[in-house]
């Protein structure tokens, strides 16, 4: 089956999630991508939550798999002037640089794109910054929390009155950014071979946020009003709006007015909300919204989602569940629909992960093997730039390969 990046050669000089994700569906689209690590290894290894569970006797690093599948990893210290030599010769003969260090840095390693420019003329050169590489806070460094949630306006917009910031969950930012990123990839490879001239490509954990949050912006940039956050108790819709029913469990309703009301009066059984005439219209709701909502959820809290999820759906209504993570491990509609895909992590085990979020008829876009161990590619690819086995195991008694 076609691969559409076969024969692209990525470098990656990353950590964390964001940058590596995007390489990472860069390899599942069948590029050849190469991690250069510092010798201690990316800071990301070990740094989520494990697997409780052993697979094949050994504690699996999901997450890490997840970010780095079907990678190479070469262990280099880039601060030592022949790693950054080392790498610089990487460089100038692949076809996409990405990397997540701040300009400066960039610039201070010979990895900056103009410098490398004047010696790969066929190279996309793809920055994954917190707020951008131009700007006063160009050099400012920046992770998912701050830069997406925190700067990029979803964690106020979240907060109901009184109320506190949630907590952000591992890497949500991140992989939202990565798409970003590889879009800019794709799009530089594209531009690369129309014009034969190397391209320079970027994106930000804050851009991206704002992006996620341009239906609240765009309004905002117009008319300069802050938009208000709305409790359950004042929202402009009574069936759009989030219940709780029994053992703990919450579901969605997203369905506009004023069509829906007496559909949904009629499905829930309650033929004395249909009547009821300060009920009558989407404003007399809105003006009676604690009063019903406090009569919903006393309804609702009567049956489980299970319950009610067959009673929506017979009905043709508009919800979902609020679902937790385990039950969207055994969602049959992500099962079916290949939301997951095995990674061979050991000789003879496998375990799942989460595929790229879209599909191309007729083309394999899956994880094309594990998470490399760090360095565990060094000597092959440094190998490839001529050197000897005795100048390799030189490099790495003087501290500069791993």
């Amino acid at each position: 089956m076609v691969a559409p990046l076969e024969g692209i050669r990525v470098l990656e000089l990353t950590s964390w999630m964001a940058a590596p994700s995007a390489a990472a569906v860069l390899s599942d689209l069948g590029a050849d991508v190469v991690k250069v690590e510092p010798l201690a290894g990316d800071a990301a290894r070990g740094m989520v939550r494990p697997p409780r569970v052993q697979v094949g006797g050994e504690t699996v690093d999901a997450s890490f798999h997840f970010d780095n599948r079907g990678k190479k990893s070469i262990a280099v210290a880039l601060d030592r002037p022949e790693g950054a030599a080392l790498v610089q010769k990487l460089a100038a003969d692949v076809d996409v640089l990405v990397i997540n260090q701040l300009p400066h840095r960039q610039a201070k390693y010979g990895l900056d794109k103009d410098s490398l420019f004047k010696v790969n003329r066929r190279l996309v050169h793809a920055t994954l910054t917190g707020y951008g590489t131009t700007g006063p806070e160009a050099s400012r460094p920046g992770y998912d929390v701050t830069a997406f949630f925190g700067r990029g306006g979803v964690f106020a917009s979240l907060i109901e009155p009184g109320g506190e910031p949630p907590q952000a969950r591992p890497a949500q930012g991140d992989h939202t950014t990565a798409l970003s990123l590889v879009i800019a990839v794709l799009t530089g490879l594209r531009l690369r071979d129309q014009t034969g001239e190397p391209q320079a490509v970027e994106t930000s954990l804050f851009h991206s946020a704002v992006w996620s949050m341009a239906s609240d912006i765009v309004p905002t940039l117009v008319d300069h009003y802050q938009p208000s956050v709305r409790t359950r108790r004042n929202s402009l819709g009574a069936l759009a709006n989030r219940f709780p029913c029994a053992e703990d469990r919450w579901f969605i309703f997203n369905m506009p007015e004023p069509y829906w009301w007496a559909r949904f009066c009629a499905a829930v059984e309650r033929p004395d909300l249909a009547e009821d005439p300060r009920l009558q219209t989407p404003k007399g709701r809105f003006e009676n919204m604690p009063e019903l909502v406090d009569t919903l959820d006393e309804m609702f809290r009567t049956k489980t989602i299970e319950e009610w999820g067959a009673i929506f759906d017979a009905n043709g209504l508009i919800w979902g569940p609020a679902q937790r993570v385990i039950d969207i491990v055994d969602d049959p509609q992500a099962r079916a629909a290949g939301f997951f895909s095995p990674i061979q992590v050991t000789e003879s085990e496998a375990i799942d992960t989460v595929t790229v979020p879209f599909k191309v008829a007729g083309v394999d876009i899956n994880p094309r093997g594990p998470a490399p161990s760090l360095g565990q590619h060094t000597r092959d690819v440094l190998g490839g730039l001529g050197l000897s086995d005795d100048e390799l195991d030189r490099l790495k008694a003087n501290g500069i390969i791993g």
